[in-house]
């Protein structure tokens, strides 16, 4: 694959590079009051528009198939969503001892609240060949849950911005995230058979305004002369995000394997990768929301910004491995019979 193909597969990637410095540049044009008006564009426009492709792009009808399979969705939304962030908040517990910038282990504990993502960690579990059904059931139960469940957990562990009360978030929420699904749901009632045919570029469209929305956070960080990045924190984050993806795939994937667990390969493979894996595209403006008002904000929402990348880099690098391991298992099931 030539070096163009390559970044044109990776523009988001790329973009997120390129919003950053833009931000670093320029960052009177994105901060609150400046021309592009994100207290508006942003908090209420953009957000919204992320939620209501959401909704308009979720095939709830393949869901229905992957619905009874409830062991499989406790596990994964139990470790989702209480011990991913019960067992970072211990680890944080040790790294606080350390020399690592406060908030960047801050926006450790924002990842760890996160609900799983409505595309990668389905996208993986394709690829590999998994229950893709309980995987796409999963990705999206889990947003639904997390509209709720993420803003209460991030209030637990780290409380919220002193200027924005209790109410206020959780209105805000409601009015920017489950009104537009829903009107999203509804839409795609009458257009389904459009939708079917065209197979509008959804992930795009949310992509591109997600880009907008890291675009402001980062103008209001860069606009502040008394916040500093430290290099070395940022490296050690950077390996902390990847130690856990691979301790937490690990782990889910010997509870899952073991002989009275009940799970099948195809199982094991969507637990794997649903039970790991954060969703950016509801992180960050469920971030913007809650900690609305937060001079470290950005900085909260470097860790988000790594482990997305890295939970796909890391999923794909994986995805031959866990492929050959499912075919073998599948392969000793049927010579057992």
């Amino acid at each position: 694959m030539g070096l163009l193909a390559r970044l044109r597969k990776e523009w988001f990637i790329v973009g997120i590079v390129l919003v950053i410095l833009s931000a670093k540049l320029q960052p009177s044009f994105g901060v609150k009051g400046g021309p592009l008006k994100p207290e508006v564009t942003i908090a209420y426009v953009a957000v919204s528009l992320i939620f209501f492709n959401s909704g308009l792009s979720l095939k709830t009808e393949e869901l229905t198939s992957a619905l009874l399979h409830v062991r499989l969705h406790l596990f994964v939304q139990s470790f989702t969503l209480i011990f991913f962030p019960l067992a970072v908040w211990l680890l944080l517990q040790l790294l606080a001892l350390s020399s690592i910038d406060q908030w960047l282990l801050r926006g450790l504990q924002t990842v760890s609240c996160m609900p799983p993502p409505v595309s990668s960690a389905v996208i993986l579990t394709k690829a590999v060949g998994g229950n893709e059904a309980a995987a796409i059931f999963n990705s999206a139960f889990g947003s639904f849950l997390g509209i709720v469940v993420t803003p209460m957990l991030l209030l637990l562990f780290l409380g919220s911005s002193s200027s924005v009360p209790f109410t206020s978030i959780f209105s805000q929420l409601f009015m920017t995230v489950v009104v537009p699904l829903i009107l999203g749901q509804v839409c795609r009632s009458f257009l389904r058979d459009f939708l079917e045919r065209r197979k509008p570029p959804f992930g795009a469209v949310s992509s591109a305004v997600l880009l907008m929305i890291i675009y402001t956070t980062f103008c209001d960080t860069f606009s502040n002369p008394n916040i500093e990045l430290d290099p070395v924190s940022l490296l050690l984050v950077v390996l902390i995000i990847f130690s856990i993806q691979i301790s937490f795939m690990f782990l889910t994937f010997t509870m899952s394997t073991r002989s009275r667990s009940g799970f099948s390969p195809a199982d094991t493979v969507a637990i794997v990768f649903c039970s790991t894996h954060k969703s950016l595209t509801l992180g960050i403006p469920m971030l913007k929301i809650v900690f609305e008002g937060y001079e470290h904000l950005s900085l909260i929402s470097v860790p988000l910004l790594i482990y997305h990348p890295a939970q796909i880099l890391l999923g794909s690098v994986l995805v031959p491995t866990i492929r050959n391991w499912m075919t073998s298992q599948q392969k000793s099931s049927l010579l057992i019979r």
